[in-house]
């Protein structure tokens, strides 16, 4: 973690040097964008593990920057808005953004939510012994490339999808419940996030299922959470 290079993109210079000195204590390498359109460029041309991004700046905002990140690469992103209403967070979280935190804010909290992401991202990229595919109907999940096929194609899955997709399939025939897929999925307390959760569930239905309103991997349980449904057979027999 004390290697990993962090992409702040804010028109804002003061938020960005401030968070730099918080970022050089924590060992963090910071590059800066002052919109959407620098960030794509340093996207094409440096390794990065997590964007820190900006909802209203000129000539890209964060909403069509994530938007299109969201198109090939699913880096961690971390939303910043002056926005704080309930459907501005949801519409942040529906593009894309894997978090989303209200300015003003305080820096040692963003430090402790990239903490998180960059923890969540290694933790569901370390495969279990002996577990490296996960196969469900048409959907084939490989937990060591971390990528997802459906019907033999490639899906391109935010990490935070990545890691609710791999906690329930790993849980097959298991209910899990809201606040337990929060937690160890956000890592971070419930604290009535049903939310987030939803929007998520939403988006992995639309990208995994054959028809999301009439889902057949991931049943809902009403009242309780989620669960995908154990396998009769074992694939191949």
């Amino acid at each position: 973690m004390a290697e990993s290079t962090i992409l702040m993109v804010d028109d804002e210079a003061e938020i960005t040097q401030l968070m730099s000195i918080y970022f050089n204590n924590e060992g963090f390498k910071l590059l800066k964008a002052l919109n959407g359109l620098e960030a794509l460029e340093i996207l094409r041309n440096h390794p990065v593990d997590l964007i820190v991004l900006d909802w209203m700046m000129p000539e890209m905002d964060g909403l069509q920057a994530c938007m299109k990140i969201r198109e090939t690469n699913s880096i961690p992103i971390i939303m910043l808005s002056a926005k704080s209403q309930d459907i501005d967070k949801i519409s942040g979280l529906s593009i894309g953004a894997d978090d989303y935190l209200t300015k003003p804010f305080n820096p040692l909290e963003l430090i402790a939510r990239i903490k998180s992401q960059l923890r969540r991202v290694n933790q569901f990229n370390t495969p279990p012994a002996g577990a490296n595919e996960i196969h469900i109907e048409n959907v084939t999940i490989n937990i060591a490339s971390h990528t997802v096929t459906v019907d033999r194609e490639e899906v391109k899955l935010a990490p935070r999808e990545f890691a609710l997709l791999q906690m329930l399939a790993v849980n097959r025939g298991m209910v899990l419940s809201m606040d337990r897929i929060y937690e160890e999925v956000w890592n971070e307390p419930f604290m009535q996030s049903k939310n987030s959760v939803m929007v998520h569930i939403r988006k992995l239905r639309e990208k995994i299922e054959r028809n999301p309103r009439e889902p057949q991997i991931i049943k809902t349980v009403w009242g309780i959470g989620y669960k995908i449904e154990n396998d009769p057979k074992p694939r191949g027999e």
